[in-house]
């Protein structure tokens, strides 16, 4: 029963108690005549007094429960199941773009079912990389400049993958200590920014990468198997990249061959990879291959 319905009960139960109690009193006839209509005023008024109150909240509870709930739809379409998610680090956007490309593979990435994200070159950080395990990806492309890690005689085969986060000799102070990132630089003399070499994959990322496929786009990504085998030591299935140098050009091209052998005509990786190596070739001014680890 409503609000609304028990109050009315007790007041129409109410009534004629006051009525008899008026009648039956030991007043004369016209002195219990002129109180009980006193009597009856006063409580239609009191009776008013709460009815209409409750009819009116009555009512506005109706009309919000008839209307979408615009919080609860957001809630459920946010928690729906989405299918497996992707991303395109895109850190070259900045100095060598490919927009077309970046259409592309999302567009192959979709047809395969997959949601994709892109992160175009200024959100490339160094704290990005910290934490891009964490983001549950299970294809990352990763189209970002690398290469050796360290200069001159300092210099090794395991590749750092370039952020665009100017260097600074006072920020990330305990990855600079233990090495786990570099300075790189696009040319001798440029500007200076953080490299992410892979000590940094080891110790420095957090979680882990849901045995994801990564591809890296840059040069010297797999000049040595350093930063293939730190990938997949955080959680990496496999990792393509290139044996040495590869210009813009010629990574996207691959890259995009790749990713129709792997994802729309379902080779293994394995086939994916030998099959794009031997449909587009080394790069053809530095003679780099592509390769798969492990």
């Amino acid at each position: 029963m409503s609000r609304y319905r028990k109050a009315k009960q007790r007041f129409e139960e109410r009534a004629p108690l006051k009525t008899q109690e008026a009648a039956s009193g030991q007043r004369g006839a016209g002195q219990a005549e002129g109180s009980g209509d006193l009597r009856d005023r006063i409580a239609i008024l009191v009776a008013a007094a709460i009815l209409i109150p409750i009819a009116v909240f009555s009512f506005l509870n109706f009309y919000r429960s008839d209307q979408p709930d615009q919080g609860s739809a957001a809630s459920t379409t946010g928690g729906a199941a989405v299918g497996p998610r992707a991303a395109i680090v895109d850190q070259l956007s900045l100095t060598q773009p490919n927009p077309t490309f970046a259409e592309r593979a999302t567009d192959l990435l979709e047809q395969a079912g997959y949601a994709v994200d892109y992160y175009p070159g200024e959100e490339v950080t160094v704290d990005f990389y910290r934490n891009l395990p964490t983001r549950g990806y299970k294809v990352l492309i990763l189209r970002a400049h690398s290469s050796p890690t360290g200069t001159g005689e300092k210099a090794t085969d395991d590749a750092s993958l370039y952020t665009t986060e100017p260097y600074s000799g006072t920020q990330h102070l305990g990855d600079q200590v233990a090495a786990r990132v570099s300075i790189v630089s696009y040319y001798e003399g440029g500007p200076e920014y953080f490299g992410i070499t892979p000590e940094f994959v080891r110790s420095s990322m957090k979680g882990k990468f849901d045995d994801a496929t990564i591809i890296v786009m840059g040069c010297d990504g797999l000049r040595s198997d350093a930063a293939a085998e730190a990938l997949v030591h955080r959680g990496a299935a496999s990792v393509v990249g290139w044996s040495g140098p590869v210009s813009a050009a010629h990574t996207d091209a691959a890259t995009e061959h790749l990713l129709q052998r792997l994802l729309i005509d379902r080779l293994t990786i394995q086939q994916a990879v030998g099959e794009t190596s031997a449909e587009v070739g080394p790069d053809p001014s530095y003679g780099s291959v592509l390769r798969l680890y492990p």
